[in-house]
């Protein structure tokens, strides 16, 4: 089971009235319900029961449609179609919700929501526009029992939680927080309505997150919770909220948590570690950076100075998630300090610091994570001539660029990189493709002329998303400028080193790449 709906996927499954479980079949895209299948051109995802019938969207390479599905037959019904993207389909009574955006812009900077008259089996009626515009973000919607719409809006310059009802708009408990994620899958959800008209929310501040829970009359009431990182994949359960989170010393673990005031929390699965012993706490450091404060999370080696990696995180429109991170930890245990940047273009800061990477993609994250490292370096808590910079898809991108321009960093790891945003335009998934063209400006590729540093390139040879070729490309070149410290190819790996053994192997060439460069320094090794 497993959606790749617009590349990242979304909600693979639904229960219907009748018990049955509808899923998306990971590999064929299509929609399977006991023996009936879709069985047509597309892939699926989004799906959502509707009366006896199944309501998704999915998607070819012209646009998406917003379909039921006969569970008996598979045969689906098309209600709306564009060329662009839809996502989060909802129906209560006789109407219908969704959320869309256009072609050639990323949900998260500009997407509406929109609500229609429609009848299980029939036609959809004449869309209304709810919320949502060019330089809005709405997403989320849902339906509550009295008929009103809630749905998640940044038009406060952060993303809260608002209420549709009799066509007026009114803010539910507005605050200078973001309580949403980035959509980059389908069917997010990071709100959940509970009886008695209470609303359970995740609220993020920087790489921190919070569950608090909306009472009728408007004031909000936090849980006690052992999580700073939840996803954004809340479900209710009668007045308790089912999640998934975790914290620096505790892994992802699935709960059920109580919102009747005792917070009450039940471990559904997890993995539990003995008390944390040996794990690396991040402190929150704070970072001036052209005139912005970063928000930073230091992982402390055993000793001080250390040799330093700076990871610049993926997306870039993302953050770095304030939880248990076993790849850091391989690094830490091993006498690395690791500092995670949360560089201008993250999330969790609002809309303002999420655009402002927008046409700077390689420049200012690149600026961003170079002060990291040397306000590291002046307070003596990283090691001269062992700075590194090692990131992934986006953060891999970033360390290039780092690569190509003096500073504090002596080798650069990428991982998954993309090499040349302008090129990615027409690489990328359909669903990525704006996001190279509002990211990217007319000198953002990595070219091999312009690098300064050695460079480790690490890619799986069945990437979708950042092609193979032109890592192994770069690497060419670079090995004959003799900055290539090596290019490991994964037979058989995607975009994310998921598998284990394709992950250790990652991690081990990486862990030899900063053993030589501190061995030829003549740099003690860490212990």
């Amino acid at each position: 089971m497993g959606s790749g709906l617009h590349a990242y996927g979304g909600r693979p499954y639904a229960v219907l009235p009748s018990g049955e479980v509808a899923v998306v079949d990971a590999e064929t895209g299509q929609v399977v319900v006991g023996k009936a299948t879709t069985g047509t051109a597309h892939t699926y995802g989004d799906l959502a029961s509707s009366g006896s019938r199944l309501l998704c969207v999915r998607e070819d390479a012209d646009g998406d449609e917003l379909v039921t599905v006969d569970p008996a037959t598979g045969s689906s019904t098309v209600l709306r179609t564009t060329d662009g993207f839809f996502s989060s389909p909802d129906t209560r009574g006789e109407r219908l919700a969704w959320t869309s955006w256009d072609r050639d812009v990323m949900p998260w900077d500009s997407s509406q929501i929109w609500v229609a008259d429609y009848v299980p089996g029939g036609p959809v009626g004449v869309p209304v526009l709810v919320a949502g515009g060019p330089a809005e973000s709405a997403v989320q919607p849902r339906w509550a029992d009295d008929g009103s719409l809630f749905f998640l809006s940044d038009r406060s310059g952060w993303w809260n939680l608002y209420q549709w009802r009799s066509g007026r708009i009114e803010a539910v408990a507005p605050m200078p927080a973001e309580c949403a994620a980035a959509p980059w899958e389908s069917g997010y959800a990071n709100y959940v309505l509970l009886p008695g008209n209470r609303i359970g929310i995740t609220v993020q501040h920087g790489p921190e997150h919070q569950l608090v829970v909306m009472e009728p009359g408007g004031g909000t009431s936090p849980l006690a919770l052992p999580y700073t990182s939840i996803k954004p994949y809340l479900a209710a359960v009668g007045d308790r909220i089912a999640l998934i989170g975790a914290s620096p010393t505790r892994p992802q673990e699935i709960a059920l948590v109580a919102t009747d005031g005792s917070d009450h929390l039940a471990v559904v699965r997890g993995d539990p570690i003995d008390g944390g012993d040996g794990v690396s706490v991040p402190q929150v450091l704070r970072v001036a950076s052209a005139g912005v404060e970063l928000t930073v999370l230091f992982y402390p080696p055993t000793a001080e100075p250390a040799p330093l990696i700076v990871r610049p995180h993926s997306g870039p429109t993302h953050h770095s998630d304030l939880r248990l991170d076993w790849e850091v930890q391989f690094f830490t245990s091993r006498g690395f300090a690791v500092a995670d940047v949360d560089y201008r273009g993250s999330t969790g800061y609002g809309r303002d610091f999420r655009k402002a990477l927008d046409g700077n993609w390689g420049r200012f994250d690149v600026e961003d994570c170079r002060n990291v490292a040397e306000h590291l370096l002046a307070t003596g808590r990283a090691l001269p001539q062992a700075v590194f910079i090692s990131g992934a898809s986006a953060g891999g991108y970033t360390a290039l660029r780092a690569a190509c321009e003096d500073g504090p960093f002596t080798m650069a790891v990428a991982r998954s990189a993309i090499v040349d945003p302008n090129r990615w335009k027409t690489t990328a998934p359909r669903f990525q493709r704006p996001h190279a063209a509002i990211l990217a400006h007319d000198h953002a590729a990595v070219t091999p002329g312009q690098v300064r540093r050695p460079v480790l390139l690490i890619h799986g040879d069945r990437d979708d998303v950042a092609p193979v070729n032109d890592a192994t490309t770069l690497a060419d070149a670079l090995e004959r400028r003799h900055l290539l410290v090596g290019m490991l190819r994964l037979d058989g790996v995607g975009h994310y080193l998921s598998a284990p053994a394709a992950l250790a192997a990652a991690l081990e060439a990486e862990l030899d790449a900063y053993q030589a460069v501190l061995r030829q320094a003549g740099l003690r090794l860490p212990d």
